[in-house]
C-alpha cells in the first residue's frame, strides 16, 4: 500500500528528496519510439525548461536532474525558511505566475481596499499559497500536469501521461545525497544514451560542467558550498570539483566495468561521507532497486521515523550494509 506523502516528507530531518516520475506503461513518450521510429525527443526539453522555470517560482531548489526517454529523476531541496521569510505580496506574485489566483488576491495586487472579512479570507489564502510554494507535491503537480497537457495536445488524445503518483526518497545525510545525485547524473550513461557526463543531454551534470568551464556555477541549480562547517550558508555540502571528479570516475567504472580503479583512486567525497568503493558502486548503479523509502545512515533513520511517528523502518538493512 502506498504511503501518504505527508508521512514521507519530514523537513525537520532533511530538506533533500529524490523524486521519480514515469510515463504510462513506461512507453518512450519523451524519447524515440523504437517500434515506430517516431521521435518525441523534444519533449525532454519541455520537461527541463519547465523544471527550471518552476524552481524560480517555488521555494524549492533543484540539486540534480535527468530527463530520460520514459521517466525523470529529480533531487530537490525544500527551502521552507525562504517561504516563511517572503512577504505577503511576494507570495501572491509568485503564485500568480502559476495560476490566476482569486478575486481577493487580484484586488490586493491592484491596491484595492479590502474590508475586514475580505482581509481575513485573503490571509487564509496567502497562508495556503505559502505552504504550497514549499510543497514537493505541488511542485511535481505543476511540472507533470503541464507536460501531460502539452503531450496530449500534440498527440490529439486524452488520458494519463504519467503513471499515477511520483515516487520519492528522503535523503537523510550527506552520504545519501551524494550517492543519489551521482546516480541521477549518470543515468544517461548507464542507459547508453551518452558516453560522457558533458554529453548527457537534459541533465544537471551537463549544465554544471558547462558553467564550470567558465569558472561559474549555474544559477538555475543549488550551488555547491564546499565542505560542511559550523557557519555554512545554503548549498550542497560538497566541493563542486570533488563532485564532478567523483561522477567522472564512477561513470568510467560503470562503462568499462573496472571496479578496481576506484579502489586505487583517492576520492575526497567518498572518504568524507565514509562509503567504501564497493558499496558506492552498488549505490550508484541500483539506487532505486535497493531503496524504496528514506535513505540514510541508521542513526538518521531513527530520527526520521520518530518525527513521522512511523514504526516500520524500510531500507534499514540495506542502509546498514551500504551506508553505516
Amino acid at each position: 500500500m502506498a504511503i501518504a506523502r505527508k508521512r514521507q516528507i519530514s523537513l525537520v530531518d532533511t530538506p533533500y528528496y529524490h523524486c521519480i516520475s514515469r510515463c504510462v506503461r513506461r512507453a518512450f513518450l519523451c524519447g524515440e519510439d523504437q517500434f515506430t521510429g517516431q521521435s518525441f525527443e523534444h519533449r525532454r526539453g519541455w520537461v527541463e525548461d519547465k523544471l527550471l522555470s518552476l524552481a524560480k517560482v517555488f521555494c524549492i531548489d533543484v540539486c540534480a536532474y535527468a530527463v530520460m526517454s520514459n521517466h525523470t529523476h529529480l533531487v530537490l531541496y525544500v527551502d521552507d525558511k525562504k517561504a516563511a521569510r517572503l512577504n505577503d505580496k511576494a507570495i501572491i506574485l509568485r503564485w500568480h505566475k502559476l495560476c490566476k489566483g482569486t478575486v481577493l488576491t487580484n484586488k490586493y495586487i491592484q491596491g484595492e481596499q479590502l474590508n475586514d472579512a475580505e482581509q481575513f479570507f485573503l490571509n487564509e489564502t496567502i497562508n495556503e499559497y505559502r505552504t504550497r510554494l514549499s510543497s514537493i507535491s505541488w511542485f511535481m503537480r505543476q511540472l507533470n500536469e503541464d507536460i501531460a497537457r502539452k503531450a496530449n495536445k500534440e498527440d490529439g488524445c486524452t488520458g494519463r501521461f504519467w503513471e499515477g503518483r511520483f515516487k520519492s526518497h528522503a535523503l537523510l545525510d550527506e552520504a545519501a545525497i551524494a550517492a543519489c545525485m551521482a546516480y541521477v547524473d549518470l543515468n544517461p550513461i548507464r542507459a547508453k544514451m551518452a558516453n560522457t557526463p558533458e554529453e548527457s543531454s537534459h541533465t544537471s551534470v551537463k549544465k554544471r560542467i558547462a558553467s564550470a568551464t567558465e569558472g561559474k556555477q549555474p544559477k538555475q541549480l543549488l550551488r555547491f558550498s564546499g565542505v560542511p562547517r559550523q557557519h555554512m550558508g545554503k548549498g550542497l555540502p560538497f566541493e563542486l570539483k570533488s563532485y564532478l571528479e567523483l561522477v567522472e570516475l564512477t561513470g568510467r567504472c560503470l562503462r568499462e566495468d573496472k571496479c578496481g580503479h576506484i579502489e586505487d583512486t583517492y576520492l575526497p567525497l567518498l572518504e568524507r561521507v565514509n562509503i567504501c568503493p564497493e558499496n558506492w558502486l552498488k549505490l550508484t548503479t541500483h539506487f532505486t532497486r535497493i531503496f524504496h523509502g528514506a535513505v540514510g545512515r541508521p542513526s538518521s533513520h531513527a530520527s526520521y521515523c520518530e518525527n513521522l511517528n512511523r514504526k516500520r523502518r524500510s531500507n534499514l538493512s540495506n542502509c546498514e550494509k551500504l551506508l553505516a
